[in-house]
Formats: structure tokens, C-alpha cells, sequence
């Protein structure tokens, strides 16, 4: 049974997430109604990382098994022909291995948070950004993010509901820069507990308000409480912007 490996971007704002849930219209179902109308098979397909309501993908990672052996650029023209009008886009497909896994052989997720940062409330982006109103020091977020670095219990920044395993993760960039009235925030590690991301981004905002020291934010990391961490950012300022793969294994 082919294999084929899909690339795919959406705005995350009019659904439930990623996953395919009782509650609401998710990414998911919208891909998965569309390859089922295009080559008449029922197909599940598993994604490279489980995003939540209203956060967006420029590079989210499926894979995809159909019966027939199509064309990639088939596969890529039909999803997207019966998607319109959703906000969802497969930019590329390509076929694979077998042995390939969006989700499991993926050996790092990368994340960028936007933070709209002027007095003037937002127009244009407030579905892809958190508006924030007041001052923020990009130079002490940045500095406070680095004390989050490596191997550590990340409980304080992990949503009650999370479902991972446990606590432990190492994460391998936190970078926090300023493009004029924009503050982005990068984050990379191999996976994410739920809600890590804007936990993580929420607390430094507080650092970059004057509110917190950067000794404050390294000490709500090791107090490993939820209750120590900062408010919660909001979901549109998120997306995942890439997830890469074992060059070895050719995907």
C-alpha cells in the first residue's frame, strides 16, 4: 500500500484543532473528508504534532496510505481541489517508505510564537498574534528563555489535561527576538507537552513586562508546579512552522 508523505498549512481559527473531536470541526476531518472524496477510500491519517483550537501550521507533517499508487502531485491537486473553501492547504506530497511516521519518526518539532507588541490594537494580524499593549523587553525575554534550556521537568509549563507519559523534556532552543513592533519567539525540541509553548511564552511575556526577574522565571520552572506558572498566551499568536526528519532515512 503506497505511502505518501503530505505538507500541509492552515489557519488554525475556525477549528477544534488538529484532532478529530466530537465538539467541533477539526483540520483533520476537513484533510481526511477531502482524500475520501478524491479517490473514494476512508482513510485516518497521524500528523507530525497535535495542534490545539486556533493555533495554525505554515509546515505541519501527515502521512497518508492509499490503495492506488497515485501521481504526488495528484495526490497534492485532488486534497486541495476538495477542500475549498476551508483554510487549509497541502503544499506538497511526495511518496515514502513504509516505515515512515509523521508523528514518531519526526526527531524535532519547531514552533514560532507572534507577539504584536504597540499601543494601537491589531487590524490586520489578530488572528495570528497576541496583542500586547504594553512594553516588553525582547533583550530580558530572551535572557529569561535561556534559563528554560536542556533537560528538565516541565510540569510547571503543562497544561492539566496534557496526556504525554510524563513531565521530562529537552528543549533546544527558546529564542526570543524583535522585528519592530513584532516579537517572535522560536521554539524547538524533539516534542512538546500540551500547551507548553504559550505556558512558556505567557511567563516570559512577564519577564519582558518588568513584572518577573529572570531569576523568577527559572524559579517557576523548578518550583515544577502549574500553579507558578505565568497567564496562559493566547492560541492565535502559535504556529508550527517545521518538523524534521533522520536525513539517513531519505524523507
Amino acid at each position: 500500500m503506497p505511502r505518501f508523505k503530505l505538507v500541509i498549512e492552515y489557519d488554525g481559527t475556525p477549528f477544534v484543532g488538529w484532532q478529530s473531536q466530537k465538539n467541533g470541526r477539526s483540520v483533520q476531518e476537513v484533510v481526511e473528508n477531502a482524500i475520501s472524496r478524491f479517490s473514494g477510500e476512508r482513510r485516518r491519517i497521524q500528523c507530525a504534532g497535535r495542534t490545539d483550537a486556533g493555533v495554525h501550521a505554515t509546515h505541519q507533517v501527515a502521512h497518508l496510505d492509499l490503495d492506488r499508487d497515485w501521481r504526488p502531485d495528484t495526490v497534492r491537486d485532488a486534497i486541495n481541489a476538495h477542500m475549498k473553501p476551508e483554510p487549509v492547504a497541502v503544499l506538497a506530497a511526495e511518496r515514502t517508505s513504509d516505515g515512515f511516521n509523521a508523528r514518531t519518526s519526526a526527531v524535532q518539532r519547531h514552533y514560532r510564537y507572534r507577539i504584536l507588541n504597540r499601543r494601537a490594537p491589531a487590524a490586520l494580524e489578530r488572528q495570528i498574534a497576541w496583542h500586547v499593549p504594553w512594553a516588553l523587553d525582547a533583550d530580558r525575554m530572551h535572557e529569561a528563555a535561556q534559563t528554560l534550556l536542556g533537560l528538565h521537568d516541565f510540569t510547571t509549563f503543562r497544561a492539566s489535561e496534557c496526556q504525554a507519559s510524563g513531565p521530562i523534556r529537552t528543549l533546544e532552543r527558546l529564542d526570543v527576538e524583535r522585528e519592530g513592533e513584532v516579537i517572535l519567539v522560536w521554539a524547538s525540541a524533539r516534542s512538546f507537552l500540551h500547551s507548553q509553548v504559550r505556558s512558556m511564552v505567557g511567563t516570559l511575556a512577564q519577564a519582558g513586562a518588568g513584572r518577573w526577574s529572570v531569576a523568577e522565571v527559572r524559579r517557576a520552572l523548578d518550583a515544577r508546579s502549574r500553579a507558578a506558572c505565568g497567564p496562559l498566551a493566547p492560541p492565535q499568536g502559535l504556529a508550527l512552522v517545521g518538523v524534521d526528519y533522520p536525513a539517513a532515512s531519505g524523507h
